[in-house]
């Protein structure tokens, strides 16, 4: 199993990072898009992080354009849209393939360790979510129809 928090990322400023200052935190990490049908559920992704953050959740914005060209927007533009449409304050890192020869290496791993039905490792649509535990273990996926709200209790339970 790889170390999700040793994984090589970019932040929407084109900084060189990992997730390792996240070591020890609950993580909700989702491929977002700002021209879909589910874009609204960033309202409620802001509502768990703003909710739990203190208690150590955090949420992490993956953009990606892979599904119907829905996150069609630069880094910048996509940064703004979510802060000004739905006042998005958690992370948000640079636009990337969650599927295919160019997926990024941490979700290969994050669909590695939480396949979806019927073991099918790929993402299927924007705002897929995957909860991961505070030793880097992803516990569960959550399909783009679950609404953010409905993950309450399986967040309590890891913080």
């Amino acid at each position: 199993m790889t170390n999700l928090f040793s994984i090589a990322l970019k932040t929407q400023d084109g900084r060189e990072t990992t997730l390792e200052e996240y070591r020890g935190k609950v993580l909700l990490a989702v491929n977002t898009a700002s021209k879909c049908g589910f874009t609204p559920q960033y309202q409620g992704l802001q509502a768990l992080y703003e909710k739990y953050w203190d208690r150590g959740l955090v949420v992490l914005g993956f953009p990606c354009n892979q599904f119907g060209k829905q996150e069609p927007g630069s880094d910048d533009e996509i940064q703004q849209f979510c802060e000004l449409n739905f006042g998005v304050s958690f992370p948000l890192y640079a636009k990337l393939d969650v599927n295919g020869p160019d997926a990024h290496p941490l979700f290969v791993e994050l669909k590695k360790q939480a396949p979806g039905i019927l073991g099918t490792e790929g993402v299927k649509w924007n705002f897929t979510k995957f909860l991961v535990n505070r030793d880097g273990k992803v516990v569960k996926r959550f399909a783009p129809k679950d609404k953010p709200e409905a993950l309450e209790a399986e967040i309590e339970q890891l913080l």
